[in-house]
């Protein structure tokens, strides 16, 4: 089943969105929701069972055709196998993507969360009847493989053939994988659907916005004050981007301890899962816990580990950053709860109107082609973008199948970077667009892949807004959110990578991790980080534990940080070469998945290869800090 294509809109704070409540007074945000009817062909949720019924059934009869005799087939036989493949993954995908989009709409409700596991369960029976002809597959000699894919008409699936052809050494008997396939659903996707609910249903007691202010006018000091107002763990978050620095303390603690009453169990089902995930490993003869990703990836152990090292030994550009933040905001030293802070009191804010005229504009000026593709979006409702009770948070982007228009959800809040979280994830929705024609198969990028067009199209919309704004202290606003976020996708996430890489090893070694033990690692993954420019407070032990990607993404987070270096590097190309590079930039897109990675680089220019190219990507990270230092010395802060 396809899955949502997530992003760190709030990467600061973590992998959930930083969100407010979406504005009231704002009807077009309010109307912005999702037709998901074109999945199922307009016939809803009784359109699911039918097509995954379809789809086992097609199984089966594949299973009665192909079983045992791929080594006999000729190179049209595969392709008509390939075929059938495509037609069973799209009916799945179809019900799969419905199921997943109203469970993320509405997580609270039972119908959803009940047909999202029927989904799983149809989705895994399927699987199952298939899994004899990947082993085959990966079995066949290798001058049989690349003979057979020697022939006419498999373009739509020889990357994907050769891809599985890596995996050799990590499979398992037909009988062993069909078991570990049918104990997923009450294993690791069980435990996943369960984080999902529990920290949606997370809800924070903070004190009201007016409170605040009394705060500031010399009232109640400590914020807790007059009435208090609960509110999603989301919008507790974005309340660290207030200037009032007491009112981001008391929202901190609030926060640690809304966490506090299910971190036990949170701590327990991260350690089920660490355990599982060894499991698995151990059985498919990973040599360590990031080996699985890595090859997922396409990506090597060495260029990964190449990609952390760089960033690591370049972790002096934040702490310079948030040296210089804490003089901005008047304090000796920033506090974790600070780093998200506005550097000025000036919050500019965006209707939704406003936002999708600033997107799209930008969009068709780099591309009409691109314009065009986004403009779909909006016409048709793919786009689900207002705050509401229960609704999964963040933003992301669903490519749903080749044959369906993809989906993005926001959770929009009519601040600025809300407005660059839209052209984030419509980045990836033209991405989607443009790669459908290559099939299910090579529609989708390996995740060092999928931050391209996002990262690209939101840097566009960056330019802009900064090109639009001459007052001192908003441009200083600007960069300073864009230098964060670019910060927190580079060096928070291999932090991030840093946590996991403790935690994993330690649970293999060691045994089960106290939620003690959890907060002593986090802490020490992120002062590695932060070292002597940011005071991390005893109640931020415990916020690793509403990150979504530790437990249903082992190893998810590095290919952020892979993902924001390659698109700077190719927005450094398109400045350099102007639109000579859209056409190029346009086939890098349109191609999807169907080539290595490093063949996708060379076609706008870059080289993957390159030992040197994850410095090349820092040094843009450091001219943006010092364009953020030049901005601050302009406006009189520095």
């Amino acid at each position: 089943m396809p899955a949502p294509r997530t992003t760190p809109a709030a990467k600061l704070l973590g992998t959930m969105a930083t969100q407010a409540a979406s504005e009231p007074g704002d009807p077009e945000l309010q109307a912005t929701t999702w037709d998901l009817e074109p999945l199922l062909d307009g016939e809803g949720e009784p359109g699911v069972e039918p097509r995954l019924a379809d789809a086992l059934a097609r199984a089966e009869a594949f299973a009665e055709r192909h079983a045992g005799k791929l080594a006999e087939d000729e190179w049209a036989a595969l392709r008509e196998a390939m075929e059938e493949l495509a037609v069973i993954q799209e009916l799945v995908g179809r019900a799969g993507t419905y199921a997943a989009l109203r469970f993320a709409a509405d997580t609270a409700t039972p119908a959803n969360g009940a047909l999202l596991q029927l989904v799983q369960e149809r989705a895994t029976a399927i699987e199952t009847t298939l899994l004899f002809f990947e082993l085959e597959w990966a079995a066949l000699p290798d001058e049989r493989a690349e003979e057979l894919l020697g022939g006419e008409g498999l373009d739509f699936c020889r990357h994907h053939l050769r891809n599985v052809r890596r995996y050799r050494e990590h499979l398992l008997s037909e009988p062993e994988e069909k078991i570990l396939a049918e104990k997923a659903l009450t294993g690791s996707s069980a435990w996943t659907r369960l984080f999902e609910e529990l920290t949606s249903a997370i809800s924070v007691e903070l004190p009201s916005s007016e409170d605040g202010e009394r705060s500031r006018d010399g009232g109640s000091q400590d914020g807790l004050g007059g009435e208090r107002e609960k509110v999603a763990l989301d919008v507790a978050l974005s309340r660290l981007m207030l200037p009032d620095r007491e009112l981001r303390r008391t929202t901190a603690e609030a926060i640690t301890a809304a966490l506090s009453p299910g971190l036990r169990t949170r701590a327990f089902l991260f350690n089920t899962l660490l355990a599982d995930k060894a499991t698995d490993d151990r059985l498919r003869r990973y040599p360590h816990w990031l080996a699985a990703r890595n090859l997922a990836n396409e990506a090597s152990d060495e260029s990964v580990q190449a990609l952390i090292a760089a960033v690591r030994a370049r972790n002096e550009l934040p702490r310079r950053w948030y040296r210089l933040k804490a003089r901005l905001l008047g304090v000796d030293r920033l506090a974790d709860y600070d780093r998200m802070a506005a550097v000025t009191e000036d919050e500019v804010t965006y209707s939704f109107a406003r936002a999708r005229e600033i997107v799209l504009e930008c969009y068709s000026d780099f591309s009409p082609e691109l314009g065009t593709l986004v403009r779909r979006f909006f016409d048709q409702r793919r786009i689900d973008a207002p705050v509401r009770e229960a609704k999964r948070g963040g933003a992301f982007c669903a490519s749903a199948v080749p044959s369906v228009f993809p989906y993005v959800m926001l959770n929009y809040t009519s601040r600025r970077r809300d407005v660059l979280t839209l052209a984030h994830e419509l980045g990836h929705g033209v991405h989607f667009a443009l790669a459908a024609p290559q099939g299910i198969f090579h529609q989708s990028t390996p995740l060092t892949l999928a931050e391209t067009a996002s990262v690209f199209g939101e840097t566009i919309v960056f330019g802009r807004l900064l090109a639009e704004d001459s007052a001192p202290a908003s441009r200083l606003a600007l960069l300073a959110e864009s230098l964060e976020d670019t910060i927190a996708t580079v060096f928070r996430q291999v932090a991030m990578n840093r946590f996991e890489d403790l935690v994993h090893t330690e649970r293999r070694e060691g045994g089960e991790l106290s939620v003690e033990r959890f907060g002593e690692l986090w802490s020490r993954s992120q002062g590695e980080l932060l070292g002597d420019s940011v005071e991390l407070t005893d109640g931020y032990r415990c916020w690793w534990s509403y990150v979504p990607h530790f437990i249903g993404s082992p190893g998810y987070v590095y290919a952020y940080a892979y993902g924001q270096l390659l698109a700077l590097s190719v927005y450094q190309r398109y400045l350099q070469v102007g639109q000579e590079l859209v056409p190029r930039y346009l086939e890098l897109l349109a191609a999807g998945g169907s080539r290595e990675p490093e063949r996708l680089g060379e076609i706008v220019g870059v080289d993957l290869a390159d030992p040197g190219f994850w410095d090349a990507g820092l040094d843009l990270v450091q001219r943006l800090l010092e364009d953020a230092e030049e901005a601050a010395r302009v406006a009189g802060r520095a």
